[in-house]
């Protein structure tokens, strides 16, 4: 079997993988970001590799086409708008997930030969507050630290990151670093309590968007108690005394917190050297983000804390390349190696090294921007790549009707059906992950390189190949001959090198003389390099700014905010990681977490279904999770689930297009929403051999090791169960057995075929309880049919239960069971079961039901 050095195409830590052409995945230990761990998803790649629903061949209006048709189509369209129309009538929407040299690509095109600037990607969800906040402080969009300063650190500051989650490899290097280093202190700032606080020393719950207020707060105590490095700041740095002055303005009863968490927090802060702040999406997606992020910055560089072993502001990404974008230009308001599309030499330059006949002259539409300008006539040709914007941007049915309002749209994807594809003239199958080439770069600035092991399937073809093959049917034909991504890499680097006389921090001459085939890890410009510890920026001046950030004055709480995110198990819009059975075990379909008042002041019941109404006139229907642990007036929804799993269940049709002034990033944080019960007559569960489509009021489908699953309901009950149950599954022939309990109307359908079962029903008019699990592994077996339709396991076989830990596979009884035979930590937990030995995610659940037996006992 022969291994192949990757690097995972989930989030921005960037680990390595080795890969075969069989599904085996093995960490990296030879890779620096996470030296042979991964996480759970990770972990599970090896089950997302199949061909099911794959896009494996061009289709033009619905119908299968050959590649040059398909190419002249989308040329044509382009040509024909920016003919008609000019330039800025046209636009592209890529993605994180993209390969640096696609990114280079897409970005050289619509920028240097059409002459707009008008690309944009789903890193604007994302990481585009932190661009902005880097620009304003440093002169670029540079991160200053390493990986290694989470170790190093005396105090690691996680703000709006629920890391435990969404990079569990790294929270595992910091969880390993507080057990070698137990003095090492640990801050977690996030309205919610997550997995992530069970390591805190302390948990702040601020108010959402109190990060402004509390970073004010702490610039403002470190000016009181002389904790200010002058020297630093009297050689290095401007705007010291607008943002103190600002800062001492600020109310601090925005933050939501008492005065001694903020006197603790404060302390610790200002008196510890070696202290990194780690942030994420919950300073990002807000619409005052940038100050966020800044006033994090500020602290930062008022005490010299930055750019030193063990010290600094740290951004962790969410996507796995949404640096690598960054740095070739990805972004409407930026050009390639971080030059800007404002500076007129900058634009000079490029352009000649492009050879192009044209440049951008101005900024393009950024995200938000872009698809009211598809609602509203501007855009006449549209191409979105490898994103799925009609399930990811905020008030998402909007984004769908604007993109059935241009003339044209193309989508390049792996996957033939996803919620934006379905409303694509031509789609353009692309490669996936383990069967593309190129590079990516993680959150320390470290450039990996991914490889394929496995074939092309199809028709696929890589995106570069895509995007040059376009430019060249639009006459560019010669700027895009390129014969494979080593070619655009080697320009790229080449780019770096004409463009350092701009005095930028992007410097990649590194890899000039680097074999691309047998590429290692490589932080640029080398490393182990850290910013900013000199003290010499990028602004012209050679120093940094501190910004003053106005903080919000305190208000009164009006109703339900909304605050979205990820899930431990799943990836953006599940058309990865949705296929794991695996992965889709832990939490099975779209849930709201609130807390227990919210709750109960909307009438909601534990495993009700909630309707979720947005202020933009979208609505979600959502499982209630009500949770002590969710913020009172904030409660919680991922934001995974699609049209293709869920009939209800997009969380973005319920959230507001409100966006940061200075990045444009969209707040998903912070919507305001009303709840309420969704009166259902009637609820069930499916398990099925065949696929299932969401047909009913309330559907969300899972992946199981048997087939798939549905959680049902809806407002009006069959009348013919029989009937009911054949049009879900779309299984017409087979046996069908049926039980019903006219006392409590509970209905429980079966079909065998050919001696085994390939379908199970159980309905009724409450939420249904039963053995998930259980169920699921009845399908395909020649299992008694009543016993199958019991919903529970038999004495003879014990039921593992609801999956606790992804990695390992291990169900929630059988946690208590070892639990009740003496696994009392959650180390002998791991050593009895394995569950948290892997990624660590589940940690905090094995303590809670470590907790909830103990105090069981203790009643007792």
């Amino acid at each position: 079997m022969t291994l192949t050095r990757t690097t995972c195409p989930y989030c921005g830590v960037g680990c390595g993988v080795l890969a075969a052409a069989d599904g085996t995945i093995k960490g990296d230990p030879a890779h620096p970001a996470n030296l042979g761990r991964l996480c759970s998803k990770g972990a599970a790649l090896g089950e997302t590799l199949d061909l099911d629903g794959r896009l494996l061949a061009p289709r033009v209006d619905g119908k299968p086409a050959e590649w040059d048709t398909a190419i002249n189509r989308v040329a044509d369209a382009f040509r024909a708008a920016i003919r008609d129309h000019g330039p800025d009538s046209v636009a592209l929407y890529v993605s994180g997930q993209s390969l640096t040299e696609d990114y280079y690509v897409a970005n050289k095109l619509m920028k240097g030969f059409i002459g707009a600037a008008n690309i944009d990607t789903n890193s604007r969800l994302c990481m585009a507050s932190s661009v902005a906040g880097h620009k304003r402080a440093f002169g670029t969009d540079t991160v200053p630290g390493t990986y290694e300063d989470l170790e190093e650190a005396d105090l690691v500051v996680l703000v709006g990151s629920n890391l435990a989650w969404c990079h569990p490899v790294l929270y595992q290097r910091i969880v390993a670093a507080k057990q070698a280093r137990p003095e090492m202190r640990v801050v977690n700032i996030d309205p919610r309590r997550t997995a992530t606080s069970d390591l805190a020393d302390l948990h702040l719950g601020v108010a959402p968007d109190g990060d402004v207020a509390l970073f004010n707060g702490l610039l403002a105590h470190l000016a009181a108690t002389d904790a200010i490095d002058l020297g630093f700041v009297q050689d290095h740095v401007n705007g010291c005394l607008d943002a103190v002055t600002e800062a001492r303005r600020t109310d601090l009863s925005v933050t939501g917190l008492d005065t001694q968490q903020l006197e603790e927090f404060y302390s610790l802060w200002a008196g510890t050297e070696k202290v990194v702040t780690v942030y994420s999406q919950g300073v990002n997606q807000s619409s005052i983000g940038t100050d966020k992020v800044n006033a994090i910055l500020n602290c930062h560089l008022a005490t010299g804390r930055i750019g030193k072993p063990g010290m600094g502001p740290f951004s962790v990404t969410g996507q796995p390349n949404a640096m690598g974008g960054r740095e070739v230009g990805g972004l409407a308001n930026m050009l390639a190696n971080h030059l800007d599309i404002e500076n007129e030499d900058h634009r000079a330059a490029v352009q000649a090294f492009w050879q192009s006949p044209t440049i951008c002259t101005r900024p393009g539409l950024k995200a938000v921007d872009l698809f009211d300008a598809c609602a509203d006539g501007r855009i006449k040709a549209l191409w979105v790549i490898s994103t799925n914007p009609a399930v990811s941007m905020p008030n998402a049915d909007h984004v769908a009707k604007a993109m059935e309002n241009v003339p044209f749209v193309a989508v390049s994807d792996i996957m033939a059906r996803t919620d934006t594809g379905d409303l694509a003239d031509v789609m353009l199958p692309a490669t996936g992950w383990g069967e593309k080439n190129g590079t990516v770069t993680n959150s320390e600035r470290r450039i990996s390189r991914q490889r394929a092991f496995l074939p092309a399937p199809g028709q696929a073809r890589p995106d570069w190949r895509i995007i040059c093959d376009v430019a060249a049917a639009m006459g560019w034909g010669e700027a895009f001959d390129y014969a494979d991504p080593s070619e655009i890499f080697a320009e790229y680097v080449a780019l770096s090198k004409a463009a350092k006389g701009f005095g930028k921090d992007l410097d990649l001459s590194a890899w000039a003389a680097i074999d691309y085939a047998t590429m290692a890890p490589r932080q640029w410009p080398q490393d182990d390099t850290r910013f900013f510890g000199d003290g010499a920026f990028f602004h012209p001046d050679g120093r940094a700014r501190m910004i003053a950030t106005p903080a919000a004055t305190a208000a009164v709480p009006t109703g339900l905010m909304l605050n979205n995110g990820r899930n431990r198990d799943q990836w953006h819009t599940m058309t990865r990681t949705g296929k794991s059975a695996r992965l889709s075990a832990h939490l099975a379909e779209p849930y709201l977490e609130i807390n227990p008042a919210d709750a109960e002041a909307c009438g909601l019941r534990p495993a009700d279904l909630a309707r979720v109404r947005g202020a933009s006139g979208g609505n979600a229907i959502l499982r209630v999770w009500i949770s002590a642990t969710a913020p009172k007036g904030a409660p919680f929804a991922p934001m995974h689930w699609t049209g293709q799993l869920t009939s209800a269940g997009r969380v973005n049709v319920a959230t507001r297009a409100d966006v940061d002034p200075v990045s444009g990033q969209p707040s998903f944080k912070h919507a305001p929403v009303r709840v309420e019960r969704y009166d259902a007559a009637w609820y069930g569960f499916l398990a099925s051999a065949e696929p299932l489509t969401p047909q009913t009021g309330y559907a969300a489908i899972a992946k199981t090791p048997t087939g798939w699953q549905a959680e049902l309901a809806g407002e009006t009950a069959p009348d013919d169960w029989e009937g009911t149950i054949r049009q879900l599954t779309g299984i017409a022939d087979g046996e069908v057995a049926s039980m019903h309990d006219p006392r409590r109307n509970l209905t429980r359908v079966a079909i065998r075929r050919e001696g085994r079962l390939v379908a199970l029903l159980f309905a009724g008019p409450e939420p249904v309880a039963l053995s998930r699990r259980h169920a699921v592994t009845q399908i395909g077996t020649e299992a008694e049919v009543l016993l199958a339709l019991s919903g529970r396991a038999g004495l003879s076989q014990p039921d593992p239960g609801a999956i606790v830990c992804a990695c390992h596979d291990v169900g929630v009884n059988t946690l208590r069971s070892a639990i009740a035979s003496g696994a009392t930590t959650v180390a002998a937990l791991g050593e009895q079961t394995c569950a948290g030995t892997n990624c660590g995610s589940c940690r905090s659940e094995l303590a809670g039901l470590i907790a909830a037996a103990q105090m069981k006992v203790a009643a007792e």
